[in-house]
Order: C-alpha cells, then structure tokens, then sequence
C-alpha cells in the first residue's frame, strides 16, 4: 500500500490529479478551503493506491508526494 500526501496550502485546486488517478480515489474537498481560497485535493481510499505516481507526476504545483 501506497501512502500519499499532499500540501494542501499549496494546491490550487486544477483537478490534473484527480484527472490523472487510475483508481479515481482523489477529488477536491469541496468543504474546505486552504490558505490561498482554493479546494484542496483529498484522497477519498487511501487503501485503494496503487503507488503508480501519475498524481504526483501530473501536479503542476509538486503539492503530492507518494510514498511505497
């Protein structure tokens, strides 16, 4: 199992991620803003990675890390 972290403060809210997720486990947090007044991603089943990094390799911003 793959553990994926983001900085939030970061994120501008693109959705290229969640675009990107072969698993379509991440999506933006419609609840929540962060520091600059975007809607940070958010993994909905962390279980569910696969580790590939298509996120992180996707992100223009380099807000994800993915971890093996």
């Amino acid at each position: 199992m793959a553990n994926v972290s983001f900085n939030e403060d970061l994120c501008k809210g693109c959705g290229l991620c969640v675009e990107a997720c072969p698993k379509k486990i991440l999506q933006l947090d419609k609840e929540r803003l962060n520091a600059k007044g975007y809607h940070p991603i958010s993994c909905t089943d962390e279980s569910q990675c696969i580790g590939c990094t298509q996120c992180a390799l996707t992100c223009p911003d380099v807000v994800i890390t993915v971890e093996r």
